[in-house]
């Protein structure tokens, strides 16, 4: 599969949130402005590259079946693949969240709990399980991430614009506040679906 349809299908076609449904908290919670958006947007998508280029070389060089343990181990050590995953981003996390912390605090101060929930992100957990079971090489697995980031980017943006329009639109009494939210990204995953022919 080229590299150009690994992007496409990952950034528009199975786009993370608003096809697979994947990491709907920060979603929600981030897309209150443009600017909380794209802060949490670049910080996931530093994570999740960061993810996958550090992820890949230890599951198929030492975690695999024909990694370095396969004389000693017929099936390899597989069977630690999440817990070693997840502490690779959570380590990877804790580096942003230093930085942030150091070089832009206005930014930190404003992402609060969510910047510690990019460890929890299930979207970041999902392309590094994803590209082991699709078998993507190492370039393939980062041209992967990169789209689903910047899926995830494009959604959170989408929808901080979104919420700026309803916040001066005459929105009924009982549609206000989570239901017009809730209504607003489902009629955005919608118009999503319309990408589902682009790449076969």
């Amino acid at each position: 599969m080229n590299l150009f349809k690994i992007f496409i299908s990952a950034f528009l076609i199975n786009n993370v949130v608003l096809l697979r449904f994947i990491a709907l908290c920060p979603f929600i919670g981030m897309s209150s402005d443009e600017d909380k958006a794209i802060g949490m947007g670049l910080a996931v998508t530093f994570v999740t590259v960061l993810a996958t280029a550090v992820t890949w070389p230890i599951y198929h060089f030492i975690l695999a079946p024909d990694g370095i343990f396969k004389d000693v181990l017929p099936n390899g050590l597989v069977f630690l693949q999440l817990l070693v995953f997840i502490l690779v981003i959570a380590s990877l996390v804790q580096l942003v969240e230093f930085y942030l912390k150091k070089s832009a605090p206005a930014l930190y101060a404003s992402m609060g709990i969510y910047l510690a929930l990019i460890t929890t992100n299930c979207a970041i957990l999902a392309v590094t399980l994803d590209n082991i079971s699709n078998g993507y090489n190492f370039i393939e697995s980062i041209v992967y991430a990169i789209g689903v980031a910047a899926g995830f980017l494009l959604s959170l943006i989408l929808l901080a614009g979104i919420r700026k329009r309803i916040r001066i639109s005459p929105v009924p009494a009982f549609l206000k506040g989570t239901p017009i939210l809730f209504i607003s990204a489902g009629l955005l995953s919608m118009a999503f679906m319309g990408f589902s022919g682009l790449v076969k």
